[in-house]
């Protein structure tokens, strides 16, 4: 499964790319996150309560950061488990360009998923994929016009 989008934000690059680095704005901004912690620069846990038609679970899992190419883009990956319902994997591309004060943010994802909850078919995944990334990145520009 393969998601992309763009989002244009109102805030300078620096600003966005600090706040998508710091685990507090990340956890308000992520719909589903129970907890997140930072236990290095590069790498963060995640509990997460995910529901995907009928199946509710709850992963958990690590993510690592690849900020090699900071502040103009980074990536990230991660998997996770939930137990029975199943397991995931997968990464993002991110990229920020600067447009005056504002910054455009965009993002190519791809996941993979196992289990229980992959037999829900892709077309359900795929939505709820997408809903949860909407929400999260509307979520990050309110956050970001607020500061």
């Amino acid at each position: 499964m393969e998601l992309a989008d763009e989002i244009t934000i109102n805030a300078p690059k620096d600003v966005v790319y600090a706040a998508l680095n710091n685990p507090d704005v990340l956890r308000q901004c992520i719909p589903v996150c129970e907890e997140l912690i930072q236990h290095s620069d590069t790498e963060l846990e995640a509990k997460v309560v995910l529901k995907v038609g009928p199946v509710k679970a709850r992963f958990s899992g690590n993510v690592t950061l690849d900020k090699s190419g900071a502040p103009d883009a980074f990536s990230l990956s991660g998997q996770g488990s939930g137990g029975a319902a199943g397991h995931a994997k997968g990464g993002a591309d991110v990229t920020l360009t600067a447009d005056g004060n504002q910054t455009i943010l965009k993002y190519v994802a791809k996941a993979e998923i196992g289990g229980k909850i992959a037999q829900l078919g892709s077309r359900l995944i795929q939505s709820t994929a997408k809903k949860l990334a909407g929400k999260f990145f509307t979520s990050f520009a309110s956050v970001m016009e607020e500061a």
